[in-house]
C-alpha cells in the first residue's frame, strides 16, 4: 500500500511505502543564512516532518545532500552531526550541484523507516 502525505502544487512532501518513508527534497525558508544555518533549519524541517508521520530522526535510512558550494561543506557537517546521534547516522552522499535556485545553498532528500 502507498500512502501519500503533505501534498503540495508539485509533489508530496512523504510517501510510505511498506513501512519506508520517502521525502521530497528540502531547502531551507530563510536563505540570508550560511550553509549551516540553512542545514539546520532543513533539520528541523526533516524533524517536523518525521513525527507528522510517526517517525523519529533515530530512524533516518539515508539522506542525499545536494550542495553548491563544496567548501562550505564544513558547516553542513558541524549541523548535521549537531543535530543527529553518531549512533544513528543514516547512509549518506553528498552531491556537488552547479545552482538549486537563487539562495539555496543546499537540499536534503532522505528515507527513514516508520
Amino acid at each position: 500500500m502507498i500512502t501519500r502525505h503533505f501534498q503540495t502544487k508539485i509533489n508530496h512532501r512523504v510517501v510510505e511505502h511498506n513501512g519506508v518513508l520517502h521525502f521530497g527534497g528540502l531547502v531551507a525558508d530563510d536563505l540570508s543564512q550560511d550553509m549551516k544555518g540553512q542545514t539546520a533549519q532543513i533539520c528541523g524541517k526533516i524533524d517536523d516532518l518525521l513525527g507528522k508521520v510517526g517517525s523519529s530522526k533515530e530512524r533516518l535510512l539515508t539522506a542525499m545532500i545536494y550542495i553548491s558550494d563544496f567548501s562550505q561543506k564544513d558547516g553542513m557537517n558541524e549541523a548535521w552531526l549537531e543535530w543527529l546521534p553518531a549512533e544513528h547516522l543514516p547512509t549518506r552522499a553528498t552531491i556537488g550541484v552547479a545552482e538549486l535556485g537563487k539562495d539555496v545553498l543546499i537540499e536534503i532528500v532522505v528515507s527513514a523507516a516508520k
